[in-house]
């Protein structure tokens, strides 16, 4: 090969080298994602459930949600009611569609809320070290003491029902484990050579934390967070069907397996399918937080 063809071939290379230097770690990981067919059908399903009930009043008409009486519990595939009624003669599907609004928000508001704090608190203690770290952690410790579904029963049978205090319990439930995995890659990253660097010259720990730390700890927090949001969902369902959630008459998936566990033997099938959309819905997050865990193991 001559060194005019070695040069025309260094710039016919050198730009998809540079392209894919540029993309970097991140696109590995959405490829990596895409290729996860596990992981991108739960995704389409996720999709379908949120976009259904986001779009809700487009897609139920309003007298589908009104009672009657004539009209209860008529089973699936009935004429107009494709998923049948329930118990005060109210279509299924609409009332599935509201509850997934609910359902939905009582499931990733609370993750967002321990992300914020617990990743907060977890980057705080792991970067500090010492007798912070060591206050955190024993206070984090103080809650894992309890199981997950009697700290929050606990928590929202002491706040009272409702919505509000709903919220508030899984968000206190959720937020030490976030806050342990925050904590636990921090301190990984804290004895790094590029953090003894920024230190080296002069940079705030505000500044470090924010330009160095956080990037690095990120992914593993939204990774475990989005995991979380199945737990949240089936959470907020057992607190709903204890009468520690939403009231009625406001939809609800685990609201509507307590007023419909009464008709079990004679609709079985309409109590069944707020049960298994709930079931649907977070295998689907579990699958999907599994497929991103796995896309982001990748070196960039």
């Amino acid at each position: 090969m001559t060194g005019i063809e070695a040069h025309v071939l260094s710039i016919e290379t050198a730009e998809p080298v540079r392209i894919r230097k540029r993309r970097g770690y991140w696109w590995a990981v959405w490829r990596r994602l895409l290729q996860d067919r596990v992981a991108m059908s739960c995704a389409c399903v996720l999709v379908i459930i949120i976009a259904a009930a986001a779009l809700a009043p487009l897609i139920v008409p309003a007298q589908a949600m009104k009672n009657s009486i004539a009209h209860r519990l008529l089973p699936i595939l009935s004429d107009g009611h494709i998923l049948g009624t329930d118990e005060l003669g109210r279509d299924m599907l609409g009332r599935l569609v509201y509850g997934g609004r609910v359902s939905l928000l009582m499931g990733i508001l609370p993750v967002l809320v321990a992300m914020l704090v617990g990743g907060t608190l977890g980057i705080f203690a792991g970067f500090t070290g010492r007798f912070i770290n060591m206050l955190i952690m024993r206070l984090v410790d103080v809650f894992f003491a309890f199981p997950s579904v009697l700290l929050a029963v606990g928590l929202a049978g002491a706040l009272g029902s409702g919505a509000v205090n709903c919220l508030i319990a899984l968000s206190v439930v959720l937020t030490p484990a976030i806050a342990r995995v925050a904590e636990a890659a921090t301190t990984q990253i804290r004895s790094q050579g590029f953090i003894e660097a920024a230190v080296a010259t002069g940079a705030s720990r505000f500044q470090i934390i924010t330009g160095h730390v956080l990037s690095n700890v990120i992914g593993p927090i939204v990774t475990y967070s989005s995991s979380q949001v199945s737990l949240a969902i089936v959470l907020a369902s057992g607190l709903s069907f204890l009468g520690l959630g939403v009231s009625p008459p406001t939809a609800d998936w685990g609201l509507m397996l307590n007023t419909l566990r009464q008709s079990l033997y004679v609709a079985p099938m309409n109590a069944v399918l707020p049960g298994l959309i709930i079931l649907i819905t977070s295998v689907c997050f579990n699958l999907f937080s599994d497929g991103l865990r796995s896309a982001l193991d990748v070196k960039p």
